[in-house]
């Protein structure tokens, strides 16, 4: 009985690191450096939104987080200016909305996160 329910703990914990590893948390300073490593991959950020657009609950926000700034695509609405956010999603190189929002250069042509989720911090 004690080995099944060693068994059972295994099978249940290894699940569990797994999808916390699968999301990483990093700095935007090493994704920006190795873009290639962390392509296509859910990733996680923290930091303050230092510029923020969008039109009908669809935009893009910029998050700093001391160590570079990142481009953050939502269709769930963007944080306001200032806020303080812990951002996931997958990040990929370049992105446009099709005319929707006009988003700067910079955001259409460089590294961008596709937003999952986000969550205010403190």
């Amino acid at each position: 009985m004690r080995k099944r329910l060693g068994v059972l703990r295994v099978l249940l914990v290894v699940p569990l690191v797994l999808v916390l590893v699968g999301c990483e948390e990093r700095k935007i300073n090493e994704i920006l450096a190795d873009p290639q490593r962390y392509a296509n991959r859910d990733v996680g950020v923290t930091g303050n939104v230092v510029r923020s657009v969008s039109v009908l609950g669809k935009g893009a926000y910029q998050v700093d987080d001391g160590t570079g700034k990142l481009w953050v695509i939502s269709d769930k609405g963007v944080p306001r200016e200032g806020a303080r956010v812990g951002v996931k999603g997958k990040i990929r190189d370049g992105y446009d909305l099709g005319g929707l929002v006009k988003l700067p250069d910079v955001a259409k042509s460089g590294m961008v996160m596709i937003e999952s989720e986000h969550r205010a911090k403190n």
